[in-house]
């Protein structure tokens, strides 16, 4: 098949078209370009093989962006077999086959039925074969081709992110983007437009170009120094406005922005910098002037401050602009305002006895016009309060004095308002507090400081400390308090205790004897006076409750209970009326039951319905089987009694026996041996008795006792030999017995 293209082919080509129709095979016509063509290194010889097919093959080139009327020549396909008389047919096949690209069967003749774009798309593969057109055989094998879009200039240079943004700090001298003018100042014009052209085929003529827009933004350096817009200020300020408040604001100007234009304020000098300050407000930068002090217009009327504002951040390239600060002088006015009464002292602090008179003065306060007018002024208090209304007040001296009497120990302190106003102008009031305190007057005695609990063992020895008290009193003392101890003189000794004082505010209860017994007294009476050192001097009497109770060796309390234990001497009253209630009950009880038992000669038994197995035991000597009056033996031969079973009353049986009694033809020969053996057989076997016996438990103290006996017959001779230590050694039931013959060894050593 043979490839023509009479306006796509280019030159280099052609010429290879002709150098191969010269030397090509003999039997062939044509170009032939096959696939099994192969192509070796310099040196070696080129073999060649007999091709299978004669295509005559060219690349084909198609022209993009086509946009005449009719379909777009692209080129031929021609087949050896084919001699022209219409029998081949030619069939393309592929990318774009019958769409884009179309054939004429009968010629070969290849076109392009769309505008090609290159930039989509840039070559087409295609397949081409030539069959018969009347058996529809291959006449060759199918074969590939390729068909590439030429390009145009059709597509001009484009910036795809354009339009650009650009920042250049003012004053640069470089950039790949260059500034045309020296010292670019970004407050004289902060904002510039740049375009910026591309052309293809390197500006010759014919090429296409692009354009993009290039906004360069200048930002901004420290080059301005800030400035005041006056080299002088005047504020006015009232005498009357309050201490840490803002009185004023001042502000330089900056050119620049951001943090070059940062900046601080400051008063350098001037008379008033000790009653001004200034701070910096970092949102306005605006220098804000408050109150130090309070202004008096009396005193001074006007004050002059020296104020610098100077940049916080500073760009040494620029130093040589100057320095970045500027000073201007403000002049503060003060101006006159009717002030209310100002009192002398801002409080105040006063002192009255207690129990005063009612009108008695306590102090007075001072107030004055401070203005040059000086009006008079008038006080008073304003009652609103409980405590206000303790005192009053002179409204033209401002003299206080009590209106109630005080009771320093309820109220020590009272704390009150007055307040000051002018006469000419009653509605400038100002208040001052006044602290009132009042002064202690011994008017309370001396009482105990808590409610003692007194205690004395009954082995107490004499002489021995048993509670040390102290005393409280609700006046002050300012050296303090002191108090004295002693017993009531108007009564007689105490033979049991006496008191001592310690001289330290405090006293000690001490026994005159040994051996307290609360068998014989369980409680004490000791009146006691207890004195203040105030003048005049007070005191109180007060009377200590002293307990007798039982204590260990060590002086620990074990019991103050006179009716729980026995004492050496004999029973508690208590102890004995109860013990002779309980042998009343005893001896009734049995009275009642010898009367009934000699009114009524019967068995003793339960009852006849229960006669079963019944041991009555009884400790007096019959007669025998003859003495019917001591036993009932009819209880054992009457089987009436025994007919049925009777279970015990005080457990409830779970199984029922059935009893099992004697015919009435044994009933008169039965033996009493043989029927009790029976009826225990029977009681052994019934499950409705206890299956276990009822033992009584009796205390058994012993063959002997360890101690030995401590009767005191024995040891009547030897008694100043004896030592009963030992005792202690033998456990608590012996305590009580150690501490009697404890206490008489130790009378004995004394």
């Amino acid at each position: 098949m043979r490839i023509t293209s009479t306006s796509c082919i280019c030159p280099v080509l052609v010429c290879l078209c002709f150098v191969q129709r010269c030397y090509g095979t003999a039997h062939h016509g044509s170009i032939k370009v096959t696939r099994n063509q192969t192509k070796h290194i310099e040196g070696e010889t080129e073999v060649h093989h007999r091709p299978k097919r004669g295509w005559v093959w060219n690349q084909f080139f198609v022209l993009e962006e086509h946009l005449g009327p009719d379909p777009q020549y692209v080129g031929k396909l021609h087949s050896n077999s084919d001699k022209g008389d219409g029998s081949v047919k030619y069939i393309l096949t592929g990318e774009g086959a019958g769409t884009i690209f179309i054939i004429d069967d009968t010629t070969g003749d290849i076109h392009s039925t769309k505008s090609l774009d290159r930039e989509k798309k840039t070559h087409y593969v295609l397949h081409a074969q030539a069959i018969d057109r009347r058996t529809n055989k291959p006449l060759e094998p199918e074969s590939e081709f390729i068909i590439k879009v030429q390009d145009i200039n059709d597509n001009a240079p484009k910036f795809t992110d354009g339009p650009y943004i650009v920042t250049v700090p003012e004053m640069s001298d470089m950039g790949v983007i260059r500034t045309a003018l020296h010292n670019m100042d970004r407050e004289a014009r902060e904002h510039y437009s740049v375009v910026i052209q591309a052309k293809d085929m390197a500006g010759q003529v014919g090429g296409l170009s692009g354009s993009t827009t290039v906004n360069i933004t200048l930002t901004d350096v420290n080059d301005n120094p800030p400035r005041f817009p006056q080299k002088h200020y005047q504020l006015y300020v009232p005498e009357l406005a309050q201490v840490g408040s803002a009185v004023g604001k001042i502000k330089a100007n900056d050119a620049d922005t951001g943090s070059n234009a940062d900046m601080k304020y400051t008063i350098i000098n001037g008379d008033g910098s000790g009653v001004f300050s200034i701070s910096t407000d970092k949102e306005t930068r605006e220098g804000i002037i408050s109150l130090r002090k309070p202004l008096n217009y009396e005193k001074k009327k006007s004050y002059t401050l020296n104020i610098e504002g100077a940049n916080t951040h500073l760009d040494f390239r620029f130093s040589h602009l100057g320095p970045f600060k500027d000073v201007t002088m403000l002049k503060i006015i003060v101006g006159d305002v009717d002030e209310p009464p100002l009192f002398t002292l801002p409080s105040y602090v006063m002192e009255v006895y207690e129990n005063a008179k009612i009108g008695t003065v306590v102090g007075t306060v001072t107030a004055q016009d401070p203005d040059s007018a000086n009006n008079l002024v008038r006080y008073f208090i304003d009652h609103n309060r409980e405590e206000d209304m303790y005192f009053t007040i002179d409204v033209n001296t401002g003299t206080i004095k009590t209106a109630k009497v005080f009771d320093r120990e309820q109220t020590p302190v009272y704390n009150i308002t007055v307040t000051a106003s002018e006469i000419e102008s009653p509605g400038l009031l100002s208040q001052v507090p006044v602290g009132i305190k009042i002064l202690d007057v011994n008017d309370n005695p001396p009482e105990l400081a808590e409610d003692y609990d007194v205690v004395v063992c009954e082995n107490a020895k004499p002489s021995q400390i048993i509670q040390t008290i102290t005393a409280t009193d609700k006046d002050d003392f300012a050296n303090g308090q002191r108090f004295h101890f002693s017993l009531d003189h108007s009564l007689s000794l105490n033979p049991n205790f006496t008191l001592k004082d310690n001289d330290d505010n405090t006293a000690s209860i001490l026994t005159r004897r040994r051996r307290f017994s609360r068998a014989t007294q369980d409680v004490y009476y000791l009146p006691i006076v207890i004195s203040d050192g105030g003048i005049p001097s007070l005191s109180s009497s007060v009377t200590l409750v002293i307990r007798v109770c039982a204590c260990e060796r060590d002086g620990r309390v074990r019991t103050c209970h006179a009716e729980a234990f026995l004492s050496s001497a004999g029973l508690s009253t208590g102890a004995l009326i109860a013990i002779l209630l309980c042998v009343i009950i005893l001896l009734a009880i049995v009275v009642l039951f010898i009367t009934l038992r000699r009114s009524k000669k019967e068995p003793l038994i339960i009852s006849e319905e229960d006669v079963r197995e019944n041991v009555v035991t009884y400790d007096d000597e019959g007669g025998g089987e003859e003495d019917t009056e001591a036993f009932d033996i009819t209880a054992l031969r009457n089987p009436s009694a025994a007919e049925e079973l009777k279970y015990r009353r005080d457990v409830r049986p779970e199984v029922k026996s059935t009893p099992k009694h004697p015919t009435s033809s044994s009933l008169d020969s039965i033996d009493v041996q043989e029927f009790i053996k029976q009826r225990l057989a029977e009681a052994d076997l019934d499950p409705s008795v206890p299956p276990y016996d009822s033992l009584q438990t009796y205390a058994y103290e012993g063959q002997r006792s360890e101690a030995g006996s401590i009767s005191s017959l024995d040891s009547a001779a030897t008694q100043s030999d004896q030592d009963y230590n030992y005792l202690g050694d033998w456990g608590p039931e012996f305590k009580k017995l150690a501490e009697l013959y404890g206490e008489i060894e130790s009378e004995r050593t004394t």
